[in-house]
Formats: C-alpha cells, sequence, structure tokens
C-alpha cells in the first residue's frame, strides 16, 4: 500500500518530534508565507498552513484503536478520506506519503508514488474551513441563525438517508449500549477517579437501560440502525454554505453503527452545555419532520443520558495519561456531563416527560 517495496518498521523510522519539525517547514517548500499553526490532539498532530490542514496520527493504542503501526496509520487515513466524504465533499482532498530517501524527507501525493527511498508515514490532507464558521464559534457570539440549522438537518438528513442500515439483533444492540455502561462505570468508579454521585447516576442508566429496552430493540427491528457519523460533536460541525460535519470515527465502525436520533440527541445536548438549546430543539425537530419518524420522548432521554455518561468517562480518563495535558480541566467537565445525564434520567422517572404507554405495569411500545 505504501507505493515501495521497502516498509519500515516504526522503530527504522524518524521520530515524532523529527517527522512534526519537518512538516512545520513545509510552509516555506510550498510558498506559503503564512506561518504554521500546529495543534496537538488526544490522537494526531494537526499542522495548519495557509489554506491546508495536515494531520499526522500519533503512534498510541487505546481500547478503541490502534495506530501503532505504519500499515495501521496508513489504513485510517485513507478510511479517514473515504468516511468524511461523505459529510464533508471537498474537505478531505487526500492522503500524503511522508517519504524519506538518503536522508531527506519529503511529502508525496499518490501520483508521485512509487518513489525511490520508502514512506514512513502517512498524512491528511484537507481544506482549512473558516473558523468564524465553525459552529461553537458561532455559538459563542450568538450568532447561529435557524437557516443555518435548517441546512444542517438538510445535510444530516440527506446522510442518514443514504447511510447503509445495520443488521444487528435486538438484543445486539441493546448489548452494545450495556457494554459501553460497564465500560462507564470501570472508569468512574476507579478510586482516584471516582466522582460524587457517579454511582447513583451509573445504577439509574442501568436501571432505565432494562426499564426501556422494548424500545432500543424496536429501533433495531425498524432497521433504524446505520453506519452514521460515530462523533457528532459541534466542533466537528461548519455552518458553512453548505454545512460541513468534519472528524468521523474512522478508527472503529461499530462506533459508527447508531440510531440517528442517538447522534442527533448528542448534538442537541453538546449545544445545551454551550446555552444554546434551541439548536437542538430544531434538529430534533427538523430531523423528524423529515425522515418522517418523531423518535419517542423516552428515546431521546435515553440516547442524551447514555452520551452524557460516555462522555464524563471520556474527559475522566485523559487524567490517566501519563501527563495530561490540563488535568484541572477533566474533572469539571465530567461534572457537567454528569448533570445532563441526571436531567435527562429525571425525565425518564416522569411518565408525563417520557411519553409513558403502560400496559400491564410495563412500558409500552412507542
Amino acid at each position: 500500500m505504501s507505493g515501495t517495496s521497502d516498509v519500515p518498521s516504526d522503530e527504522d523510522t524518524p521520530s515524532l518530534e523529527a517527522k512534526r519539525r519537518f512538516i512545520r517547514s513545509t510552509a516555506s517548500q510550498a510558498d506559503l508565507t503564512q506561518s504554521v499553526d500546529e495543534r496537538e490532539t488526544h490522537m494526531s498532530w494537526l499542522f495548519f498552513l495557509g489554506d491546508r490542514v495536515l494531520k499526522l496520527k500519533k503512534p498510541v493504542r487505546f481500547p478503541f484503536l490502534d495506530f501503532t503501526t505504519l500499515s495501521a496509520r496508513e489504513f485510517y487515513c485513507r478510511e479517514e478520506v473515504r468516511l468524511n466524504s461523505r459529510l464533508a465533499p471537498d474537505v478531505y482532498l487526500g492522503v500524503l506519503a511522508l517519504h524519506e530517501d538518503r536522508g531527506r524527507l519529503s511529502l508525496l501525493s499518490k501520483d508521485q508514488l512509487p518513489a525511490t527511498g520508502r514512506t514512513v508515514d502517512w498524512l491528511v490532507s484537507m481544506r482549512r474551513l473558516p473558523p468564524d464558521r465553525a459552529l461553537p464559534a458561532l455559538m459563542d457570539l450568538q450568532s447561529v441563525e435557524p437557516r443555518d440549522i435548517d441546512a444542517l438537518v438538510g445535510r444530516l438528513v440527506d446522510f442518514y438517508r443514504r447511510a447503509p442500515s445495520i443488521d444487528i439483533a435486538p438484543a445486539e444492540y441493546l448489548t452494545r449500549l450495556r457494554t459501553q455502561q460497564a465500560e462507564n462505570r470501570e472508569l468512574l468508579m476507579t478510586p482516584r477517579l471516582r466522582l460524587p454521585d457517579a454511582a447513583r447516576l451509573l445504577d439509574r442508566f442501568d436501571a432505565a437501560l432494562t426499564r426501556w429496552a422494548p424500545l432500543l430493540h424496536e429501533r433495531a427491528r425498524q432497521g433504524r440502525i446505520v453506519e452514521g457519523h460515530g462523533d457528532l460533536r459541534p466542533e466537528h460541525v461548519w455552518l458553512t454554505q453548505p454545512p460541513v460535519v468534519i472528524d468521523c470515527l474512522e478508527f472503529n465502525e461499530r462506533l459508527r453503527q447508531v440510531d440517528p436520533f442517538d447522534e442527533v440527541a448528542f448534538l442537541a445536548m453538546e449545544c445545551a452545555l454551550a446555552d444554546a438549546h434551541w439548536i437542538g430543539q430544531r434538529l430534533v425537530a427538523g430531523c423528524a419532520a423529515r425522515l418522517g419518524m418523531a423518535p419517542p420522548p423516552a428515546l431521546m432521554a435515553l440516547y442524551t443520558a447514555h452520551r452524557a455518561l460516555l462522555r464524563a468517562r471520556l474527559a475522566m480518563a485523559h487524567l490517566l495519561d501519563s501527563h495530561p495535558r490540563t488535568p484541572h480541566r477533566w474533572p469539571l467537565q465530567a461534572g457537567r456531563y454528569l448533570g445532563r445525564a441526571r436531567e435527562a434520567l429525571d425525565r425518564l422517572d416522569d411518565p408525563a416527560e417520557a411519553g409513558e404507554l403502560i400496559q400491564e405495569g410495563r412500558p409500552g411500545r412507542p
């Protein structure tokens, strides 16, 4: 896949720091006058060079991904381009090879391969999006317009209509949610990370999954589970014309297999955390109307609690890193998500709010 017969092990390649230094230097090589802005994420380094962004995946391993080999990083770079073309056409430009020949590094496009020497890493090349049209920036300025959200609804609805349906047994769909909940419990109840009220909320959500299992079973039986985005957060949404959504979960197919309203509930929750409740309400209503299926209120509350607990877990997981960045930030963020989980579970405990149908003392089918 590398375009050469010489495929090195990571031990033989330049260090990550050497790769970063070279990529930063490419601004002058590409005749760009702007300075290079470099940003670190949990799994990648991003380099902003003029009107382009280059992404270099870190050679890291987590329970949900493994980027430790060169072949894995190439595969997932290509998957990132392929999958993100669904919601961000023309943003993902392709994959570049970081190539070494006689000690000199260069960035080569597909048309320049094969070449003498060896490929030592891979990068995703993207078109740089206008920062002032990012959804978080617009929410901060209270500049989001209803027509912007309606356009986003159109983009999402078209995406979900085209998304492949996942053939999953109802019991398996529920099992996946229970598995994620078990992972939430394991981390959030780690003695040195334990948060106030986490145990009670985890217990309440376990009970809610059991109580509302028929609702979740029905979603799978109806074929509502699709290959979605997997990480539909405001920081991945740009309200350009038309809107685009970037940075899907390219590294885990199972985590992309979702109910569209699970993803929409997630985005709505994140907007509510930014004091933009109306955005989530408009998203849910718009998607329900255009997809021709209004989700039961209980389903949306269940998905909201699920996503809130998951995000609390991911926030606290940063503190398990050997050198966590901004360690003071994560307990505060996790606490805010636990608050959202509590609100959603309270709605599930209110029959009027949840839209509960009582049949012989059990929740009825929606």
